[in-house]
């Protein structure tokens, strides 16, 4: 049995299920889209773009703008390049199989990174250091990151296989952002009923899913032992205490 298999099977790129990688409702995303408020014309950079349906909605919503999708997943690029020309967007979308922290071009009217502070060395400080570099002046940066909701147990945190100062308070997260030259526009967060729907359907609900169709695989009882983690560390551990934060940022 291989957990390689396991993983590529519950994967969120392969996961139709998922309309973005991250707990985030269909409203949400839509204020997320006007907070940053992109021009006609705005050059977009989406780091850790996933298969880039955030950026996607970013470009619809700016006439002339163009977008860069920076992601080291080759499946999720695949996927990003066939949902950009599905929308005709392939000549304005264009993802870069290349590191985040990697990707060093400026000039950006609006700079994106959800849940991949990771991709940089220094974690989220870094992240909003070259975000904050990546655009032009009075351009605007979008970020999310996670934060503590409450302190958190010792089931949380082995749920989530993470210590203790991982993450720190939204208000520690807003402050890193100024601590970066940028300035706080609009903040808000994942609510629970977002987080719920995420996460069943993602790992959880695509490995169930998968379960339940494939009795006799021979990756079943992996499959079904990996789900039951999953969900006993999410509904055991770190649900409601795990935070996910979304900060419109002004430079």
């Amino acid at each position: 049995m291989s957990d390689e298999e396991i993983r590529a099977l519950m994967s969120a790129p392969g996961n139709d299920r998922l309309t973005w990688n991250t707990p985030l409702s269909e409203a949400h995303a839509a204020q997320l889209v006007t907070a940053c408020a992109p021009a006609p014309g705005a050059r977009i950079a989406d780091f850790g773009s996933g298969w880039g349906e955030l950026l996607m909605r970013l470009v619809e919503a700016a006439p002339g703008s163009t977008g860069d999708g920076i992601e080291t997943d080759p499946e999720a690029v695949g996927r990003g390049r066939r949902l950009a020309e599905e929308r005709a967007l392939a000549d304005r979308v264009h993802f870069h199989e290349t590191p985040a922290a990697g990707h060093t071009e400026g000039g950006y009217d609006l700079a994106v990174s959800i849940g991949s502070a990771h991709a940089w060395p220094g974690g989220t400080p870094d992240a909003l250091k070259a975000l904050r570099a990546a655009v032009r002046p009075g351009g605007r940066v979008l970020f999310g990151d996670g934060f503590w909701e409450r302190e958190p147990s010792p089931a949380a945190l082995e749920g989530l296989g993470a210590e203790p100062d991982d993450f720190g308070s939204l208000l520690e997260l807003i402050r890193q952002a100024e601590a970066a030259g940028l300035r706080p526009l609009q903040v808000t967060v994942a609510d629970q009923r977002e987080w719920d729907l995420f996460e069943s359907a993602a790992n959880i609900g695509r490995g169930e899913r998968w379960a339940l169709a494939n009795p006799g695989h021979r990756l079943h009882a992996g499959v079904t032992e990996a789900v039951d983690a999953r969900r006993s560390g999410y509904y055991g551990g770190y649900r409601g205490t795990l935070g996910l934060a979304y900060l419109v940022l002004g430079t």
